[in-house]
């Protein structure tokens, strides 16, 4: 019951994101504003440690590294993107990769955190733990809980 209603809080801040102001849109997203659980944050970490992995933890529990920052504009979690992605799993399996526009609105925690840390051309790995991903809700294959792995270039 918990978890559905921490689930439930969860898109309804990413929902309500984005507010009308007198000049436009403007972001009301506080990527820090949720953190990851201990012990999804330290899953991660051990997974990194044991493939010898260096990645830089953001305030809400993922991990990054980036192999090219861009040089043209940072979207923020409200935005519009367009990206190439590929997701797995930490054994391997690849669960989806595209190219896709979609607004960073509409994505998960993980994304909305760490799309933004990288400008148009730029090039991110993200490792996220289950909370700011699907969390204990498997979808096609992703078993629920499971730590994602994403490459993602912004176009």
């Amino acid at each position: 019951m918990l978890k559905n209603f921490l689930a439930i809080m969860i898109m309804a801040i990413f929902f309500s994101g984005c507010a009308k102001s007198g000049d436009g849109f403007k972001c009301l997203y506080e990527p820090c504003e949720y953190v990851a659980p201990a012990s999804e944050i330290a899953a991660v970490q051990g997974y990194l440690t044991a493939n010898s992995i260096t990645a830089t933890q953001h305030c809400s529990g993922l991990f990054y590294t980036i192999s090219e920052p861009g040089t043209g504009q940072s979207p923020t979690a409200c935005h519009a993107v367009n990206v190439t992605y590929e997701g797995r799993l930490t054994n391997g399996n690849v669960f989806d990769a595209n190219t896709i526009s979609i607004n960073l609105s509409q994505v998960i925690a993980g994304w909305a955190n760490g799309v933004p840390l990288i400008k148009q051309g730029g090039k991110i790995r993200l490792f996220i733990p289950p909370s700011l991903g699907y969390g204990p809700t498997a979808q096609p294959g992703i078993p629920a809980n499971s730590i994602l792995i994403f490459d993602v270039e912004l176009h």
